[in-house]
């Protein structure tokens, strides 16, 4: 284990990557047991909107999982993917960020942004 994972996991955060769809890239630090939606508006990543404040109502959180990481992240519950139904530019690891629970087996995680949550 790095010293910059274990410094983290001492603080309790993890490591997340968003990839914005032209590339920019977002490394942010965020606290475990917050969703992955909450550490883009914390860290002022405008790709995720988040209208309904993460209570799996609306599709504007979307997200792509990196397929790398699909496996640690888990496959979407059945109410998730009828939300998803109404996401732009659904793929087959689309998730809704605000179910993405943060914990330190995730440290690294890799997520892409749609072009548009609209």
């Amino acid at each position: 284990m790095d010293d910059a994972r274990r410094n983290r996991e001492s603080f309790g955060v993890t490591k997340i990557i968003y990839i914005e769809h032209d590339g920019t890239e977002h490394v942010t630090d965020i606290a475990n047991g917050h969703s992955v939606m909450e550490g883009a508006l914390a860290n002022g990543i405008d790709a995720i909107t988040a209208d309904c404040g993460g209570s799996c109502a609306c599709a504007t959180c979307h997200v792509y999982v990196d397929k790398d990481w699909w496996d640690r992240v888990g496959e979407p519950e059945d109410f998730e993917l009828s939300m998803l139904e109404s996401a732009l530019d659904q793929r087959e690891n689309s998730r809704l960020s605000c179910q993405i629970k943060i914990s330190e087996e995730l440290d690294g995680l890799i997520v892409h942004l749609p072009a548009s949550q609209y």
